[in-house]
């Protein structure tokens, strides 16, 4: 579309760097006023016009237009003529010499005036010789001056690279080929080889514009194709993949077009924060989370129709310009499959016909592990009956005869179910597939959609069965050997979080699902409840371990109730770890590990006990002073010197600790020289998951908002802490600490700590210089602080719960308040889960009292208020 006529006018009539401003300003408000209005082809092709019509301008401005050797070259997607709003503008100024110092200066002028005006500009000075020599050496360039394009200047040049281009080809068609395929690999694999991250990046994930100018880019170059309709007069192509391939190009340019609009600048992921207005953009409406999901659901399955159209023309390219590909062996499998290479292929298309070919298909997969791919024609086929499919495959008594001896075979849920996954063979064959298919998922803790981080966690899962990975899962791989129907477990993970998206809770919706697949399957009635047992409890477990005192007799107990059995046990520990490495890259750590390891144990020991004779906490209190003991004991300890020690301390305290940190803490104090001075002691070494600080001192009011200072101080992240009182006024603090990495802290680094947290207890005036550096993370969700006071067992007591953003320096905040209101902490457990924090505090007023409702009122509102301001 023509630029509009007063565009035109102000470009002309432009003096002064304000009045090219001004042009610019009044041009990107018509883009954004027109996107509603027309094709996006129209924009981009708009504002690669206007960029000419300004840098022919500027060139005359600047005294180039009268340069005869110089010529003003576009390249790359400006070369294409396609810019978006804020997309970068790469030019190529060619010269047939070196130019003068004059010239240059002019040059420099030129770019400066661009760079004044906000444009991103990526640009160089090149004679023809520098520039094929650049085009050998990089790749990204070569591919550049692929779509070159004459602005202004001398043609005489430009024809003369162009045509030596073409007859002096520095990278051979084969080479090049390669060379693009290895460029889409590693891009892929920054992506963790996925499309469906919750914030994903329109250019370089998997199924984005850049596939689909890989495509191009590759046709250009071996079949001199300019447009990717020629491809169907190469064959590559049907009309139907065409029309759809161009559909997808231009879903993908109205959504970034739109991004760019939202963010203000040239941005290619799909941030959090610009979803709701690119969204409104889109015409998607302002409905918050509704009309997100509804623009994301539409851009996920945009990615994987291109995804899965670059891989097939990719193959089909490959058999063209590579020759020894197209004579690979043969290998039969059956009548209807054969193995070409590492692909697949069926040999003839109408056996798909026979619903359940599409899973004998898979099984051939599972059953040769050479197969890598399926064959470009097999996908075609595989697209085509997909598309034809009436009703869903689990319909079909053959196909899930089929489906179950997939689920049942050993490598069944491997490389075969990611390419079931990919290739839109699962949403075919279960209808609740295809409504979490890109589903987001609006919390802290998810990176990916419903459906990818569900195929990554049957990934985990099937990860347990291989040997490579049993150092990565000891327990898990332990488990499955003895696993009587792994089958089960694999279906509680594609069910778990089946039913999110549609209202309610999505653990008891799932587990209604599961019931029914069970039904329709003709499992037995036992094997589907333990199905539907996992779906509605996929989350007990991991909550029990981060939320609760697992040291607890009495938490113990319960979870132990509620998971009955030792087999129920093993499945949901399974199931619980697959399920948090599969929410994000960042989320597993050994803390969390440790956690779930020892939560597993306990409650396996409590069963063998027998529920209707659990342990009491005087037998575990016993049990784990013996074995803590003994330790000491053979490390020449005295028993009269530890039972001294131990006579201090409340029952809680050995309930709260394991055995090793008894005999831990044990020693540090018998080693001091005068136990009424406060100590430190930092583990040199990852104890339970973490770097462990044992704080040991007179009882201080204000002690604990000094430590977790000093603690933040040292730019260490807090996961787990403890906070006890003795019988005689002393108090001891336990932290797990880690790297913000999520990495135990290293052995310099913890003694660094030490000797901070020692300063500080000996210097109380000494201030603590804590530099906040809240995350821009935090932004992204709206969070508030829930805070909870209600009574404790003790009528002396009160219990404070408090669930907010996990913010730097928040626990220094808490602190704070509860100094401010005189409050004393009897006891303490602080737990990080994600980017949340969730603490409880055993307190009292300064009388040593429960706290009176006005106090909790005060209180309550003192939290709110500081929270809130941090989390603003």
């Amino acid at each position: 579309m023509a630029l509009p006529n007063k565009v035109k006018t102000l470009l002309s009539d432009a003096e002064q760097l304000s009045d090219y401003r001004d042009c610019s300003s009044y041009f990107y408000k018509w883009l954004h006023n027109e996107f509603a209005k027309q094709p996006v082809r129209n924009l981009i092709n708009a504002r690669a016009e206007f960029i000419d019509r300004l840098l022919i301008k500027l060139f005359h401005v600047y005294d180039l237009a009268h340069e005869s050797d110089l010529a003003l070259i576009a390249v790359g997607g400006y070369g294409r003529g396609e810019l978006h709003p804020y997309s970068d503008i790469d030019f190529l100024l060619l010269v047939s010499e070196q130019p003068s110092e004059q010239v240059c200066e002019k040059i420099g002028l030129f770019v400066t005036m661009l760079w004044d005006l906000n444009l991103e500009i990526g640009h160089s000075v090149r004679t023809i010789e520098q520039a094929l020599e650049q085009k050998r050496e990089d790749v990204t360039f070569a591919t550049s001056l692929l779509e070159s394009r004459l602005i202004f200047g001398n043609h005489i040049e430009f024809e003369k690279l162009k045509n030596l281009l073409i007859e002096k080809p520095i990278w051979r068609s084969d080479e090049f080929f390669l060379a693009k395929v290895k460029e889409q690999q590693l891009r892929h694999r920054k992506c963790h080889g996925t499309a469906y991250n919750l914030e994903p990046n329109i250019k370089e994930n998997p199924g984005g514009l850049r596939d689909l100018q890989t495509i191009i880019w590759v046709a250009k170059k071996h079949f001199r194709a300019e447009t990717l309709q020629e491809l169907i007069n190469h064959g590559y192509l049907t009309h139907e993949e065409h029309q759809e391939l161009s559909e997808c190009l231009e879903n993908l340019w109205n959504i970034r077009f739109a991004l760019h609009l939202a963010s203000g600048r040239s941005e290619n992921r799909l941030l959090f924060d610009h979803q709701p207005n690119a969204a409104d953009i889109l015409g998607f409406g302002s409905d918050g989370k509704a009309s997100v999901e509804r623009m994301m659901k539409r851009l996920f399955r945009i990615m994987s129709r291109v995804r899965e159209l670059n891989q097939m023309l990719l193959s089909y390219f490959e058999q063209s310009i590579l020759p020894d590909t197209a004579e690979q062996q043969v290998i039969e499998l059956d009548r209807n499959f054969e193995r070409v290479g590492h692909q697949i292929r069926v040999k003839n298309p109408s056996v798909f016909f026979r619903r359940d070919q599409l899973f004998v298909l898979f099984e051939h997969i599972a059953d040769n592990p050479e197969i890598t791919h399926i064959y470009p024609s097999t996908i075609r086929t595989i697209r085509q009956v997909r598309r034809r499919l009436l009703g869903d495959l689990q319909d079909y008594a053959a196909c899930r005869e089929a489906f179950l001896r997939l689920i049942k075979h050993p490598n069944g849920m491997g490389r075969a179910f990611t390419l079931m996954h990919k290739h839109g063979m699962i949403a075919a064959y279960l209808p609740q597939w295809r409504n979490i298919f890109g589903q987001m998922q609006f919390d802290l803790f998810h990176a990916y959609t419903v459906d990818e981080h569900t195929h990554k966690l049957i990934n985990n899962i099937y990860h347990y069965f291989d040997k490579s990975h049993v150092s990565e899962f000891p327990i898990c791989s332990e488990i499955v050997t003895r696993m009587d129907k792994p089958e089960l477990l694999y279906l509680a993970g594609i069910f778990h979080d089946i039913a999110k998206g549609r209202g309610g809770d999505h653990s008891e919706l799932g587990s209604v699902d599961a019931i029914a697949f069970a039904k329709l399957h003709r499992f037995s009635a036992s094997d589907g409840k333990l199905i539907a047992w996992l779906v509605a409890n996929h989350l007990l477990m991991s909550v029990t371990a981060q939320r609760k005192d697992i040291n607890d007799p009495g938490v113990i107990k319960d979870f132990a109730s509620r998971v009955k059995t030792e087999r129920q046990l093993d499945y949901l520990y399974c199931l619980t770890v697959a399920d948090i490495r599969a929410t994000n890259d960042n989320l597993w750590n050994d803390w969390k590990n440790t956690l779930l390891r020892e939560l597993y144990l306990h409650t396996q020991r409590a069963l063998r006990l027998g529920l209707e004779n659990p342990m009491d906490q005087r037998d575990q209190i016993r049990d784990k002073k013996h074995q803590a003991k003994q330790r000491l004991l053979n490390h020449g300890y005295h028993e009269e010197q530890i039972d001294l020690i131990w006579s201090r301390f409340k029952a809680n305290y050995f309930t709260a600790f394991s055995e090793q940190q008894l005999s831990w803490h044990t020693e540090h104090l018998l080693n001091s020289n005068d136990l009424s001075q406060p100590s430190v002691v930092v583990s040199n070494e990852a104890m339970h998951g973490g770097t462990q600080v044992f704080v040991y001192s007179p009882y201080s009011g204000a002690l604990f908002a000094r430590l977790v200072g000093v603690i933040g101080s040292k730019k260490a992240q807090i996961q787990h802490a403890q906070v006890l009182t003795t019988k005689d006024g002393y108090v001891l603090f336990s932290f797990v600490i880690l790297e913000v990495s999520g990495d135990a802290i290293a052995s310099a680094r913890a003694q660094s700590i030490k000797r901070a947290l020692e300063i500080a207890l000996a210097d109380p005036k000494k201030k603590i210089r804590f530099k906040k550096n809240r995350s821009q993370r935090f932004k992204d969700f709206n969070i508030k602080p829930k805070i909870v006071l209600r009574p404790h067992a003790r009528k002396d007591r009160s219990l404070i719960e408090i669930q907010a953003v996990d913010i730097p320096g928040l626990l220094t905040k808490i602190a704070e308040v509860f100094q401010t209101h005189l409050l004393h902490i009897h006891a303490a457990r602080i737990t990080t889960v994600g980017e949340r924090a969730e603490d409880f505090f055993v307190v009292s007023n300064n009388d040593y009292q429960a706290l009176t409702d006005e106090e909790q009122a005060k209180i309550h509102q003192a939290l709110r208020k500081k929270l809130n301001a941090e989390t603003e």
